[in-house]
């Protein structure tokens, strides 16, 4: 069954005590650049890095650790290798994560500093699901996918829940939300949380130039796959394709999808750093690199955006920071 609003809600019950609240940003920089409102939701500041975790802990919480002795099995480019790995560890399962050799290791040594096992492979020529379908047999343990599941799309809708909450607190009503998007786990969740508390809002997905198989699916009206799956410094966001799950929620709740180049991303990078004040990775960044390249009418409107993730790996922040990217 497709997630709905109240299993948003009650995801965010679920999550108290163990998430963390993420803070909204502000900055009159930011408006006045781009002549709008807008407001920030900082999951770079969330437990793990990302918003990983809220879907993680939402699924992996409700499991009976008696039937689920095998433990949790993942796949992952890292972030939600990380949140599956905490989650695991504070319901005291283990967990096995398959990750590409080449994820940044930061994102590696992360995940294994919360107890899991890691497994790499090569994206290029291996599947990761396969391989994570043969160690979930193997243990008899349970899978935790990293966006087509109602639980993890349900917890990840947490984020658009808070942020719809802060901007009415304000007595914002948005007109656009831009959100990082990979698989399409946390642009439903938004997009279903917004439906239900700031209908008005269109929301976008934004992906990285080369991997914006949702904007060609939601243009097409099916599923469409990138042609490759890596070559972009946006390391989170290059899924092969949209999941059913989540394009089924999507195709009736999305606008139009967005794109920004590797350049862009890294540009919002560096403004994060410098005006917001906060470390985004390149793919945690692509949203709002959209607005401030402007992908989308900014002026005269309200509009939020989910700085979804800041794992970034130390050498290409610095590079990015010294303007070598």
């Amino acid at each position: 069954m497709l997630p709905e609003f109240k299993d948003i809600e009650k995801a965010a019950r679920r999550i108290e005590g163990f998430a963390v609240r993420t803070p909204v940003l502000e900055s009159p920089k930011l408006n006045a650049v781009t002549g709008s409102r807008i407001l920030i939701k900082a999951e770079c500041l969330q437990r793990t890095g990302s918003f990983k975790f809220r879907g993680a802990w939402n699924m992996i919480s409700k499991l009976d650790a008696k039937k689920a002795k095998g433990g949790v099995v993942a796949y992952s480019s890292g972030n939600h290798a990380q949140g599956v790995a905490a989650a695991a560890q504070i319901k005291g399962l283990p967990a096995l994560i398959v990750m590409p050799a080449d994820t940044p290791k930061i994102k590696q040594d992360n995940t294994r500093s919360y107890g899991a096992e890691v497994v790499t492979y090569d994206r290029a020529t291996e599947s990761r699901e396969a391989i994570a379908e043969h160690y979930m047999k193997e243990r008899h343990a349970v899978m935790v996918p990293p966006f087509e599941h109602a639980d993890i799309i349900a917890g990840q809708g947490t984020a658009g829940l808070e942020l719809a909450e802060e901007a009415a607190a304000l007595g914002l009503r948005f007109d656009d939300v831009l959100v990082c998007c990979s698989g399409g786990g946390l642009t439903a969740g938004v997009a279903l949380a917004m439906e239900a508390l700031q209908p008005q809002a269109k929301v976008h997905s934004v992906e990285p130039a080369g991997f914006d198989d949702y904007a060609r699916s939601l243009k097409s009206g099916r599923i469409e796959k990138n042609p490759k799956p890596s070559g972009s410094i946006c390391d989170a966001l290059m899924s092969v394709a949209p999941g059913e799950m989540t394009f089924a929620v999507n195709k009736r709740l999305l606008g139009e999808g967005l794109t920004v180049t590797d350049a862009e991303a890294a540009d919002a990078v560096r403004f994060a750093f410098e005006v917001l004040k906060i470390v985004l990775e390149p793919g945690g960044a692509v949203a709002l690199a959209a607005v401030l390249s402007g992908k989308i009418e900014t002026k005269g409107k309200a509009i939020g955006v989910i700085a979804s993730g800041g794992n970034c790996d130390p050498g290409l922040y610095a590079r990015i920071l010294n303007r070598e990217v």
